[in-house]
């Protein structure tokens, strides 16, 4: 794994956060470093694909990245006709991606599209994965995407989303941001690294309370909706149709 010290000198002039090659390259370090319970999240994904993902049905991985999600659910799914749909829209990420599933064996075939996940077409889905993806686009465009999910999946179908959240109260939300940035820290980040990359994501990750997620997620037409993993303002939702 390529350490990330893509802040850790002084940036001149800082732009906004993009998913380019030079991230792709030590995405798996950031990540790990810097979303407390990912990997927690992705082992549970392969749990839930057990449970949910049935015979003849597709699968799709939105914001697919590195293909961590990808992986987790293909090996544990063991159905038969099922297919796996990968869509990021950053081209560094989608080569990486496919290289990693590449090297493992499975009976399970996976597409990866390099595309907008706004232009995917969702249909016969057991199962849809948000893994920290919702958070990237225009708000404006979230309810449109959600519906569309739930158009496209089954009865009994499953949506994953994982997100990164604010809280209405002002002190919770302060003290679980200070508590993400000492998760930080502790993993070997220094302040300046802290700070330049929360100004880097300033303009493009734009987070959500829980209860928005809910709502929105209702509206959209899930009856089934609950929060099954938290730490600190980090957590993972389920919705069920």
């Amino acid at each position: 794994m390529v350490k990330d010290t893509l802040f850790s000198a002084p940036i001149a002039k800082l732009g906004d956060f993009t998913f380019d090659e030079s991230v792709a390259e030590v995405f798996p370090d950031m990540i790990q470093r810097s979303i407390p319970g990912y990997s927690n999240i992705i082992t549970a994904i392969g749990m839930l694909a057990s449970r949910f993902v049935t015979a003849n049905s597709n699968v799709y991985d939105l914001g697919c990245s590195r293909g961590a999600a990808t992986l987790s659910a293909r090996r544990h799914i063991d159905k038969s006709g099922v297919k796996i749909i990968g869509v990021d829209n950053s081209l560094p990420m989608v080569e990486r991606c496919r290289q990693h599933l590449n090297a493992y064996q499975s009976t399970v075939p996976v597409d990866i599209l390099c595309d907008d996940i706004r232009h995917i077409q969702i249909e016969n889905a057991s199962m849809v994965i948000l893994n920290f993806t919702l958070q990237f686009l225009p708000p404006e465009d979230r309810c449109a995407l959600l519906e569309k999910i739930y158009q496209g999946l089954n009865p009994n179908g499953v949506l994953v989303l994982s997100e990164k959240f604010r809280f209405e109260d002002e002190k919770i939300d302060n003290l679980l941001i200070d508590l993400h940035h000492q998760f930080k820290r502790a993993n070997g980040y220094s302040e300046l690294e802290v700070s330049q990359k929360r100004t880097a994501l300033e303009n493009v990750m734009r987070t959500d309370s829980i209860l928005t997620h809910k709502t929105r997620l209702a509206a959209a037409g899930f009856n089934q909706v609950e929060l099954w993993f938290q730490c600190f303002n980090f957590g993972s939702m389920i919705a069920v149709k």
